[in-house]
């Protein structure tokens, strides 16, 4: 097992179940951006209830079924990635927020995944 430790952007984007691009939901074409843009992976969490600027409270309660949950695409990359993403990412967005965080990132790889090994610090 190899080991591999350094410094990278991790990148929150905030949207709802409900926001679009296109014909598509907003969080599988952000998805699809960063696999076009050779990201190393990207994560999508549903949330269970939240609320935004316009303090409307929506929930996943089995009464309650809303189309308009909370949903955070994560990405972790290097800041010039992030960077070179971002115009694209704004040209999406309708509403929403991003959040940028630096982070200590340690991944561990197969010595023999050069997958892996290419897309690490």
């Amino acid at each position: 097992m190899t080991k591999f430790a350094g410094e990278k952007m991790l990148m929150r984007i905030h949207v709802s179940e409900s926001d679009k691009h296109g014909h598509m939901p907003l969080y599988e074409a952000l998805v699809e951006l960063f696999m076009k843009e050779g990201f190393a992976g990207a994560t999508v969490l549903r949330g269970v209830a939240g609320f935004g600027p316009h303090l409307v409270y929506h929930s996943s309660k089995l009464l309650d079924i809303s189309k308009s949950l909370p949903m955070i695409v994560e990405v972790v990359a290097s800041e010039d990635k992030v960077n070179a993403v971002m115009p694209r990412i704004d040209e999406m967005m309708q509403g929403g927020l991003i959040t940028l965080e630096s982070v200590r990132v340690i991944r561990y790889c197969d010595k023999n995944d050069k997958e892996c090994l290419l897309h690490s610090p």
